[in-house]
């Protein structure tokens, strides 16, 4: 009786130990944000900001920012999947906010809310420049697949704002960082049938103007939703308008490529794009061996 309750301890506390080791070498635990912000309340949902700031931040000095939004097909997915890219850049200097919206799965909504809540998140964030330190007029806007598609929606469609909302302050970022992002939503585009009522005032690729954004658009050459074919039309529309638009393919690369095989080597383009668009200075301290 008693060796049992000595191994029934012992499993204990191995358990507790392992346990500990978890939470203290977790990427989550060192990817914590400084702080997390209630952006907007809509149907008794509070759909959040995760804010990573920089080392020795201070408000009084204007920063730029970048809010990016996760994939997930309108669907699912969490903020969490863009928070070892908003930890580095935050440690480059920048406002760097993973944004929650409103999913089908888990709030039984349409993709126009999620691109409602796109642009809100755009907005609250603008609205709220002067609190966290933030040039209103340096703010990017990134996500992937889906996530690409409501940060390009933000910065290209006329339509889709919430109407309590104060219009006069912009819900457009000024720069795009795109993965893999969807951005044609025509008939022979990613999610049609889902938005085929409305997909001329949704889609992306088929609202582009003079206000669009520079953008750097990142896509593998494998990947089974978006053709390497939209990426070089959505290029070459932004070009015809004098707007830049950096394409960079990786070969082989599927869908989802820039979480898994190529973190280290799009977040160095996103870096680069951003410093360009002078958002950051000095170089990258990204490297190969200590990529997270």
């Amino acid at each position: 009786m008693r060796n049992r309750i000595r191994n029934t301890s012992n499993k204990f506390y191995t358990a507790i130990i392992l346990l500990l080791f978890f939470l203290f070498t977790s990427e989550y635990i060192a990817q914590t944000p400084n702080q997390i912000v209630v952006y907007k309340t809509i149907d008794s949902i509070k759909l959040k900001l995760f804010v990573f700031t920089p080392l020795n931040n201070n408000s009084a000095v204007k920063k730029p920012a970048i809010v990016f939004f996760h994939g997930g097909g309108w669907n699912n997915g969490s903020p969490k999947s863009f928070f070892r890219q908003s930890e580095y850049l935050a440690s480059r200097g920048i406002v760097a906010i993973s944004a929650q919206y409103r999913l089908r799965d888990s709030n039984g909504t349409t993709p126009k809310e999620c691109v409602k809540d796109s642009k809100s998140a755009i907005r609250w964030v603008r609205a709220h420049a002067l609190e966290f330190g933030i040039d209103s007029d340096r703010i990017a806007a990134g996500g992937g697949s889906a996530g690409g598609h409501i940060a390009a929606a933000a910065a290209t469609l006329k339509f889709f704002d919430e109407d309590f909302e104060d219009k006069s302050i912009s819900s457009k970022p000024n720069a795009l960082v795109l993965f893999n992002p969807v951005i044609d939503n025509g008939p022979d585009g990613y999610g049609y049938e889902r938005v085929k009522e409305y997909w001329q005032e949704f889609s992306p690729l088929h609202n582009l103007s003079l206000q669009s954004p520079p953008t750097l658009f990142m896509l593998g050459t494998a990947d089974h939703l978006i053709p390497v074919s939209t990426g070089e039309k959505y290029k070459n529309e932004m070009e015809k308008l004098g707007i830049r638009c950096d394409l960079i393919l990786y070969e082989n690369e599927k869908h989802g490529f820039y979480n898994k095989s190529k973190y280290f080597e799009t977040l160095l383009e996103t870096d680069k794009f951003l410093k360009s668009m002078g958002y950051l200075e000095g170089e990258p301290t990204l490297k190969p061996d200590n990529v997270k």
